[in-house]
């Protein structure tokens, strides 16, 4: 076994150790390589998708449209006509529900109408089973 001795200088400091420790860059880089071990197989990750072949048929006939405007102060215009109360515009909802082939309802509400008169519309339809409605002219809402 040796001992360290000093360098006889007699001023008992002891020497300056000049050498970097490199035991936390080590560490570091086999954590960093591991994490890289660890997500390399998530990134080649894909998933099989079977897509159809080919070009579907054209459609037979076009849909039938049903337009629904909001006016600005609550107003629901049912293709162009008044509906008074909301329990007219739920009586035509059911009747649209019950066709075996549904129409599509673009609903088209004014810039300026409350949320909520809006919402009720969508909620009434909902509710009673309509399934082919969009919003439609949301271009009028970006800036």
């Amino acid at each position: 076994m040796g001992m360290n001795v000093g360098s006889g200088s007699g001023s008992g400091d002891p020497e300056v150790l000049v050498d970097i420790n490199t035991t936390p860059l080590i560490d570091v880089m086999l954590v960093l390589l591991i994490m890289l071990i660890i997500t390399i197989p998530i990134q080649t990750h894909a998933v099989k998708l079977n897509m159809p072949v080919g070009n579907p048929p054209p459609p037979v006939k076009p849909p039938e449209v049903v337009r629904i405007d909001v006016d600005f102060d609550g107003t629901v215009l049912w293709n162009g006509e008044v509906v008074p109360d909301r329990g007219q515009l739920e009586v035509r909802f059911k009747t649209l529900s019950e066709l075996p082939d549904q129409p599509e309802v673009h609903l088209r509400p004014n810039k300026l109408v409350s949320y909520k008169s809006v919402a009720m519309v969508m909620a009434s339809a909902q509710r009673l089973g309509v399934v082919k409605i969009g919003l439609v002219g949301n271009e009028q809402f970006v800036q």
